[in-house]
């Protein structure tokens, strides 16, 4: 396939990126907003998208991928969630620190060193973060996870933490809290129904390895997907 200008790919990969965890597609305010663009340069650059046969688009309604931008969207994502792996297990780089290096780096990696780099990886399925990884051939394995605060109270294995915010990253990680880890959900005390708890106050308690409670904010519980045991 031709080269695509770096700038279309970061819009591919956010446009993907939107509903990968949720059905609900992108306007071209929140994609403004997600790429810190003005709302002007949105609707230009998804002109030239539609144009090329990347996304389908009616004039203030939502943007859809077609099949050939996701296909796109899809070697972007696969290109930056390999690097991302990559900074964390061969160049000790922190989980919290390779979103923006990756944002550069997709751009530059050969489709010869990112093969070279999926087979000194040993083929992952996931990223740091417990996102999946496309496969060469398009596949994407998605686990079966849901929102930690959808699932049912008991025990869970952690699959995913959004990578949005660093230093929810870090916090998290702080307290042993991360993709594959162990943990049994349970109601914070008092009345989380009643919505009678400000935003810093805990929503969920998530046990972890070592057996302590560890509280977790609304802010904090909404990055993380489960998997029920």
């Amino acid at each position: 396939m031709p080269n695509v200008h770096p700038a279309v790919e970061d819009y591919l990969k956010t446009i993907y990126g939107h509903t990968e965890w949720q059905p609900d597609p992108i306007t071209p305010k929140v994609l403004a907003g997600r790429l810190g663009v003005a709302p002007s340069s949105v609707t230009e650059m998804v002109k030239k998208m539609a144009a090329a046969g990347l996304v389908t688009h009616q004039p203030y309604g939502a943007i859809r991928l077609t099949q050939g931008g996701t296909i796109r969207a899809l070697g972007v994502v696969r290109r930056h969630r390999l690097i991302e792996t990559w900074l964390v297990e061969t160049m000790d780089y922190g989980w919290d620190e390779v979103h923006e290096e990756a944002e550069v780096l997709e751009h530059a990696v050969s489709d010869r060193l990112l093969e070279a780099i999926d087979a000194q990886l040993g083929r992952p399925t996931a990223d740091p973060h417990g996102d999946p990884i496309p496969q060469a051939d398009g596949t994407v394995p998605y686990p079966d996870a849901v929102p930690l605060l959808s699932a049912p109270r008991g025990p869970v294995t952690v699959l995913r933490i959004s990578d949005r915010d660093p230093g929810m990253l870090r916090a998290l990680d702080q307290v042993g809290i991360g993709p594959e880890i162990a943990a049994d959900l349970q109601d914070a005390p008092g009345d989380a129904a009643a919505g009678d708890r400000d935003e810093v106050d805990e929503h969920v308690v998530v046990i972890s390895r070592d057996g302590g409670a560890v509280p977790l904010t609304d802010a904090q519980a909404r990055l993380i997907w489960v998997a029920r045991v």
